[in-house]
C-alpha cells in the first residue's frame, strides 16, 4: 500500500510539472548581481535576435562580464518585449559574440547568454 502511494504522489508531482507554465526568469541570490535563469526557448530567441537585426558588438577595454559594471560611455539597448516579460526590466549590451543582461540602475551584469 505504502508503494502504491509513494508511486501515485511520485506520478503526481512530474504530471504536473509538465502542465505547469515554464516562469522564463528566476532571479537567485542577493543584492544586484543575481544570476538570472532563462528557459532555453528564450536563449535561442534572443540569439536569433541579434542575428536577425545584426545587432553589431561593442567593443571596450575591459572585457565585459557578469557582476562587473558596464563602462558609463557603452550604450545600454532596451530589452525587446518578445524576450519575456519578466526580462524588459533589464537592459543589454552585445559584446564578444554574447548578450549580456544589464540591470540599468547598477549598471551591472547580470547574465550572460552565451
Amino acid at each position: 500500500m505504502k508503494k502504491l502511494f509513494l508511486l501515485s504522489a511520485a506520478a503526481v508531482l512530474i504530471s504536473t510539472g509538465a502542465f505547469a507554465q515554464s516562469t522564463v526568469v528566476t532571479t537567485t541570490g542577493t543584492g544586484h548581481a543575481a544570476a538570472v535563469q532563462i528557459e532555453p526557448q528564450y536563449r535561442t530567441k534572443i540569439k536569433s535576435y541579434v542575428t536577425e537585426h545584426r545587432v553589431r558588438p561593442v567593443t571596450t577595454k575591459e572585457k565585459i562580464v557578469v557582476g562587473a559594471a558596464v563602462p558609463s560611455d557603452v550604450e545600454l539597448e532596451a530589452v525587446p518585449a518578445d524576450w519575456g516579460p519578466s526580462l524588459t526590466k533589464y537592459r543589454y549590451v552585445y559584446s564578444g559574440d554574447h548578450v549580456m543582461l544589464v540591470d540599468p540602475g547598477s549598471r551591472t551584469v547580470v547574465q550572460e547568454i552565451d
